[in-house]
Parts: structure tokens; C-alpha cells; sequence
């Protein structure tokens, strides 16, 4: 019978290196207070030994778990599942956040939680009680919702507000949607368009807000009208109806800005079922930019949302909060991408 290899611990790494367990500990966490040579040398050792940390040996230098947890609306993200429609924000936040965690020797998992449940707080402890994490990412509308934003500070949980920009406990990270939405209407307003419409996201989001004010800002300094404001939920059905009442004004758009790829998808099929052509009648442009969009007739021009980058630098600052290193200056901004199709075109 062959013999069992025998696994490589810390404490041959530790033999290896000449330092002690804590000094490894460290280095594993990349924490600070490791002279650079023997950080040099245990790593060195390592990477010879084949060395992979468990969470026992790197809970030695305390009693984290090493484990960050991601909070995400319940309801949407449970609903874009059974759509099966291309939606990729959890797809893109895990790969930012997964990938950095691992650099770091964490692991990030994804917990639901419905921000319009009466039993919010309940729901919230039960995870942290059971999970017991070093720290947790909120993303929208989590982000800006002050039960939950309290009730991690009261129980001393480093954590990051992806889509928030609020001054408050936390790490406030945004890509500036109000930027965003600018540049896309700066890009409309250079192609000719003068009747620009929007379709805002629902209210409950800090950022369906900024984004029209974005629009609104870029219209005033082209000094056109921002009279054409339709309001949706997010859903390809809220679209269709803002979309119709764009193109059913006195003076129709013949541009027109979505706030999510379902809204912006929903757009292009009324213009379809109206026999407008885009971009020949109607120019488009969404935000997010999921892989359907890409495979739209035609493809549609988007702001990309850098999910994955704000998600990674999520990780990092909780991480260098754990280790004691100061935070940047507040909001941490990871800026979007206008990425063109040929969706856009001048005025006819």
C-alpha cells in the first residue's frame, strides 16, 4: 500500500525559513512588520515547500475567520437567476472579489438578504452569527441602507458600500454614475442629438438619482431640454412602457439613454414594433453592458460598470483595515467606460 504523503504545515515552513509560526502567520496575511528580506525568505520557502495556509494557521495571529461576505439584494438577484437573461453583476463582483481574496489567503462568499424585509435585522445577525466574517461588501441598495450600515458598525465589522458615496461608517466606493451618464450624453449631444431621452432606474437606488442628474447636467451645459425623463424599475417590461412614452412625445426622442441593459433591450424592441430603426432613427445607449448586450441587433454602445474592479478594491480596503493601515481619502471612485457600437449614429 503506498505510503501517504505527508502535508507540508506551517511549521515546516516556519523550520525552513528559521523564523517562527508568527512570523510566517504574517507574511501568509500580508500584514506589516515583516522585514523584507525575511519576508523574502519565507516566502521563498513557500513556494519550495509547496506550502497552501489553511484558515487554522492563519487564524494564529488572532481570531479572524478570514472570510468576507458579499450582501446582495435577494429579490432582483434571485429573479435575473430564473431569467437566465445575461445579467453578470454577482458573475463579476465574485471574480473581483474572489481573486483578490485569494491573493490574500480569504475566501469571499455571496449572502442574499432582502433590504424590504421586516425581519432585516434578524436575517443579518443569523449570517454574522453563523459565518462570523472579517468583513462584509454591501452593494446597492444595501449600500445606502442605514439599519444595516449600523448595525455592522456596532458590532465592529470592517465593511465597503459599493455605489455609495455618502459620507458615514464603511468604505464608500462609486464609479461615478453621474459621470457616466454625462459622458453618454456628451457622446449624443457630439453625434447631432438635440431630444435626448431617459430612462431612470427605480428610486430605491442611490444611483437611479445620480445618473439622471448626470443626464440632466450634460443637457443643461449643451444647452438643450431635459424634458424627456421616463422612470422604470430595472424590469424589461418597465422599459417597454418608458421607452413608448419617450418616443410618443410632442417632440419624440431621437436618442435615448437606459439605465440597465433590460431597459435598454426593451427600448430597442419598441423601436422595432414602431419599424424605427436604431440607429438609423433612434441612437441607444445602456449602462451595465452584460454579454447580451453585446449580442444585440445591433450591438448596443454601454457604459461597462466596473463591478469586478470596485469589488476587488472592496477587498483590499477591508483587508488593510484589518492590518491596521490608514484608509484613503472618501468616496473611492473605480471610474466606468463608455464602450461604442453601433448602436449610436449623427442625426439624420
Amino acid at each position: 500500500m503506498a505510503r501517504r504523503r505527508q502535508a507540508v504545515t506551517i511549521k515546516h515552513v516556519a523550520a525552513d525559513a528559521g523564523v517562527s509560526l508568527q512570523t510566517v502567520s504574517r507574511v501568509v496575511n500580508k500584514e506589516a512588520g515583516v522585514r523584507p528580506e525575511m519576508a523574502a525568505r519565507v516566502q521563498e520557502a513557500i513556494d519550495r515547500l509547496g506550502y497552501v495556509p489553511s484558515i487554522a494557521a492563519q487564524r494564529m495571529g488572532g481570531s479572524r475567520s478570514y472570510l468576507i461576505v458579499a450582501l446582495n439584494d435577494r429579490e432582483r438577484t434571485i429573479a435575473d437567476w430564473r431569467a437566465r437573461e445575461g445579467t453578470d453583476w454577482v458573475d463579476q463582483m465574485l471574480l473581483g472579489g474572489m481573486l483578490t481574496c485569494a491573493t490574500y489567503g480569504y475566501r469571499m462568499i455571496v449572502e442574499l438578504v432582502d433590504t424590504h424585509s421586516d425581519h432585516i435585522e434578524r436575517e443579518l445577525m443569523g449570517a454574522i452569527a453563523a459565518l462570523q466574517p472579517d468583513g462584509v461588501i454591501l452593494t446597492p441598495p444595501h449600500s445606502e441602507n442605514p439599519l444595516i450600515i449600523n448595525l455592522l458598525e456596532s458590532h465592529g465589522i470592517s465593511f465597503a458600500r459599493i455605489g455609495s458615496r455618502r459620507a458615514g461608517p464603511g468604505f464608500a466606493l462609486t464609479m461615478d454614475d453621474e459621470r457616466a451618464a454625462s459622458s453618454a450624453t456628451e457622446h449624443l449631444v457630439a453625434l447631432g442629438h438635440e431630444r435626448i431621452g431617459f430612462i431612470a432606474g427605480p428610486s430605491e437606488y442611490q444611483l437611479s438619482a445620480w445618473r439622471a442628474e448626470g443626464w440632466r447636467a450634460a443637457m443643461a451645459a449643451a444647452g438643450l431640454e431635459d424634458d424627456l425623463l421616463a422612470r422604470g424599475d430595472f424590469s424589461f417590461a418597465s422599459g417597454q412602457a418608458a421607452a413608448a412614452a419617450l418616443l410618443d412625445a410632442a417632440e419624440p426622442a431621437t436618442a435615448i439613454i437606459a439605465s440597465n441593459d433590460q431597459m435598454a433591450l426593451a427600448t430597442l424592441e419598441t423601436c422595432r414594433d414602431r419599424k424605427l430603426v436604431v440607429p438609423r432613427d433612434v441612437s441607444l445607449i445602456s449602462f451595465d453592458n452584460t454579454p447580451i448586450v453585446r449580442f444585440a441587433h445591433p450591438p448596443l454602445t454601454a457604459i461597462d460598470q466596473p463591478i469586478a474592479d470596485l469589488a476587488a478594491r472592496a477587498v483590499e480596503l477591508i483587508i488593510a483595515e484589518l492590518a491596521g493601515r490608514e484608509a484613503p481619502p472618501q468616496p473611492i471612485i473605480v471610474p466606468a467606460t463608455l464602450d461604442l457600437r453601433r448602436s449610436t449614429a449623427r442625426r439624420r
